[in-house]
């Protein structure tokens, strides 16, 4: 079987890391049932580690018609979300992964989508196990965790997603190689257009993008992450578009009548309905389409929507009216010229720029 790496090398058999071992898991093709979808399917390094495919507003699994409810978010830069917890000073809660931060970290993330049905389908952890211990890097378990370490399959499966973990925690996710990063380090100069929507971006009375997408290097010396990892309802429509409504009801037996109550899910609290996490904007030129249900196709649409929910009567009714943010968007009063800016300045987070 034939593994590829990001740059497309092979991988080496020595020099033996939990890294690499989870690079391998990665982007395992043979862990899904039937064989065909891998970790990197749905995060892939040239779509800013979220779906490549820009067709579809919400992610597919390895069988083709099989669809889960939400737009696959990117796991670049996950590593830096703290564990879910309350914050009892913010009254909210924090951290996690997924959308509605249903994994509290990493490693329990990476637990998820092997089971998933809508996803990579597999019936249970001992076909995953078994799975690997058929792969060509399954002696790589004994090195790093002790002899058969793969015979009991719920002990191994923790292996599984310390591995995968490790390796979404290599520098690989978090290059901080942007324009934006550049500027930072005083190496090249934003444009004109740049500088004004970085301006409009943290101006409260203007963008206010800032307010959950903070811009500024922090105390520790991390570069911005452009997230706070809150919980928002930002008032997105239903998207009527999304193939998870109409596929075979035992995928989704609520069928055009379900509603995705976000952060509730998790937490079982009203104050919660309709809430996403807020997702970073680093690489946000790559991850099209937005918002947790893809209902967005391009990135000016989304600063429209944040610009003028409020004011034009053709976005729609909100998934979940309860809980909407009406404070911090949804009648910004941009020009267009302003929501162009604003635009600019987010294409320069890119990752691996090249300066001319």
């Amino acid at each position: 079987m034939a593994l590829t790496s990001l740059n497309g090398t092979a991988f080496a058999s020595d020099d033996i890391t939990l890294e690499k071992l989870g690079e391998k898991l990665f982007f395992d093709t043979s862990l899904s049932e039937p064989n065909g979808q891998s970790c990197a399917s749905c995060h892939t390094s040239t779509a800013g580690f979220a779906d490549p495919d820009r067709e579809l507003p919400v992610s597919r699994g390895i069988h083709p018609n099989r669809f889960g409810d939400r737009n696959a978010p990117s796991v670049a830069y996950a590593m830096f979300s703290p564990a879910f917890h309350f914050d009892q000073e913010e009254k909210l809660y924090v951290g996690g992964q997924f959308w509605d931060g249903r994994a509290a970290t990493l490693e329990e993330q990476a637990k998820g989508p092997f089971l998933n049905p809508v996803e990579m389908a597999n019936p249970d952890i001992t076909s995953v196990i078994g799975k690997i211990r058929a792969a060509p890097y399954a002696s790589d378990f004994d090195v790093l965790f002790g002899k058969n370490s793969l015979d009991e399959a719920t002990r191994a499966y923790e292996y599984v997603a310390s591995a995968i973990a490790a390796f979404e925690r290599s520098e690989h996710f978090r290059p901080f190689s942007s324009k934006y990063d550049l500027y930072l380090a005083g190496e090249v100069e934003l444009s004109t257009q740049e500088k004004r929507g970085l301006e409009l971006f943290n101006a409260e009375d203007k963008g206010n993008c800032a307010a959950c997408h903070p811009a500024d290097i922090q105390e520790d010396g991390t570069p911005p992450l452009f997230t706070d990892f809150t919980y928002d309802n930002l008032g997105v429509p239903r998207n009527r578009h999304s193939p998870f409504y109409t596929q075979d009801t035992d995928f989704n037996p609520a069928a055009q009548d379900y509603v995705d109550i976000g952060l509730a899910k998790t937490t079982g609290r009203d104050e919660d309905k309709g809430k996403f996490k807020v997702p970073t904007l680093r690489n946000i030129e790559l991850t099209e389409p937005y918002m947790h249900n893809g209902a967005m196709q391009v990135l000016r649409e989304v600063v429209d929507f944040y610009n003028t929910r409020d004011t034009r009567g053709d976005w729609g009714a909100p998934e979940v009216a309860e809980n909407v943010n009406k404070e911090e968007l949804g009648n910004l009063e941009l020009t267009d010229e302003e929501v162009e800016d604003i635009v600019a300045f987010m294409l320069t987070l890119t990752d691996g720029y090249k300066q001319n």
